[in-house]
């Protein structure tokens, strides 16, 4: 009885939220409210795929589905990215019988990295992807080896675990685990041998703290690692990018199957291969999985095309407190050649938590904008003046950085404002103030 209450309870809620536009969090608080072990009561699909991590938790999962929906499955996932348990609870019950069926051959669920073991509290994934750990808010979730320990007690001895084989803490999930599988990159043409970023998790070895040697960098402490003194080192890929031409926007797979990129991003590039690693797991071909991310154009948010002016604009949406989410999408730009603007805004640090903490951004390489087709930077929003002084310590000359109090003022400022290509380096949370005051392009 408490199952089917708490069932209609959530449903009659979504609908509601539906109506008013709220989140998908309440349906489900309430429901546990009722009966708080209603994820252990409903009878869910064979297959259970989790994702979590820092960063490519949302476009992983986005692509995941378009795979197995393309090969037959029928397939339930987050789409509104409500990653808690009370979000994961609106999900399920929205999504099963009033008897506690769930309609669906497969599960796949976004997770929050601090919250796994709640939600898998009463169930637990049959495949479990770990994307990367980073320094990210710092606010909220401290160090990424608190975060490590937040997930280790989500993680069932039953789950088949796929973890970047780059990332060395993430990597330690493995440790007297049997049921692993790898993905990573082979050493190509964007892999260094010198570490390049502010500073460098990668430096002592996570599982000792001896000095970390790396034969190659992808990205910041993401490469080839060995540690001398405890042996810990970078697992043998089971899923490989064997060859990566990112200028171009071609990546191999395996050595044999070429996927062209929409968007020519080292973050995009891990994103395909973890969706297509456990999309392998999970049955799918390889021809339905290469035409499905072939050009494949996240439909999250993620990057947003739109003009302004006489401006063409994109929109790379990058988490405030996530010195990495934002240095990769600098070095997009940087590799860019065509005359271009850039605005970066900081009005609002978060969407859930007040903070008014900007250390983070002296963590971020904004030294990467030091390049002759970016002709001036615009920083607006609240925090405008922690970025000008942030900016103050970079060769950037002073001549190409403008300031703006708010946003409409920086809008208004770009769209009287020449026809240069424009990017916006923003978070979520201030991401809809500008999408408001522009024209968004289809396709």
């Amino acid at each position: 009885m408490k199952l089917f209450l708490a069932a209609v309870v959530c449903r009659l809620l979504r609908f509601i939220g539906k109506l008013v536009g709220k989140g998908s969090s309440l349906p489900g608080k309430y429901a546990l409210k009722i009966c708080p072990d209603v994820l252990g009561r409903v009878a869910l699909p064979p297959c259970i795929i989790a994702v979590t991590g820092s960063n490519g938790k949302t476009s992983t999962v986005e692509m995941i589905a378009a795979i197995l929906r393309a090969g037959g499955k029928t397939v339930v996932y987050n789409e509104e990215g409500s990653n808690q348990i009370e979000g994961v609870t609106t999900l399920i019950l929205c999504n099963s019988t009033l008897g506690g069926r769930m309609k669906a051959d497969v599960l796949l669920l976004e997770s929050d990295e601090r919250y796994a073991r709640r939600s898998f509290q009463w169930f637990h994934p049959t495949h479990f992807v770990i994307t990367n750990l980073y320094r990210d808010q710092l606010t909220r979730n401290g160090h990424p080896e608190w975060v490590y320990n937040a997930i280790l007690p989500a993680i069932h001895p039953d789950t088949t675990l796929v973890l970047n084989a780059d990332d060395p803490l993430v990597s330690c999930f493995a440790r007297g685990r049997e049921k692993v599988k790898w993905f990573g990159l082979d050493e190509c043409s964007i892999s260094t041998k010198e570490h390049h970023g502010v500073y460098h998790d990668g430096a002592r070895c996570p599982a000792c703290q001896g000095r970390m040697e790396y034969d190659c960098y992808h990205y910041e402490h993401i490469g080839h690692y060995r540690c001398a003194d405890c042996g810990h080192r970078r697992h043998d890929a089971d899923f490989s990018v064997t060859a990566l031409d990112l200028e171009g926007g071609t990546l191999v797979i395996d050595g044999e199957t070429e996927i062209s990129l929409a968007f020519k991003s080292i973050y995009n590039v891990y994103n395909i291969l973890a969706a297509w690693s456990v999309c392998s797991l999970a049955g799918a071909d390889k021809g339905t999985m290469a035409r499905v991310i072939n050009n494949y154009i996240l439909k999250n948010g993620r990057m947003v095309r739109f003009t302004l002016g006489g401006h063409h604009g994109t929109l790379l949406t990058s988490k405030h407190e996530n010195s990495v989410a934002y240095d990769t999408n600098l070095g997009y730009i940087a590799r860019r050649t065509e005359p271009c603007q850039v605005l970066i805004i900081v009005d609002a640090i978060s969407r859930k938590y007040f903070t008014g903490e900007t250390s983070w951004l002296w963590d971020i390489d904004f030294g990467q904008l030091d390049r002759e087709h970016v002709k001036k930077v615009i920083l607006c929003g609240k925090y405008v003046n922690d970025l000008a002084m942030r900016f103050d310590y970079t060769e950037i000359p002073g001549e190409k950085i403008v300031c703006c109090d708010t946003v409409p003022q920086a809008v208004q400022a770009l769209e009287a404002d020449g026809s240069e290509e424009l990017y916006v380096v923003t978070c979520f949370s201030d991401r809809d103030k500008l999408l408001g005051l522009v024209k968004k392009e289809e396709g």
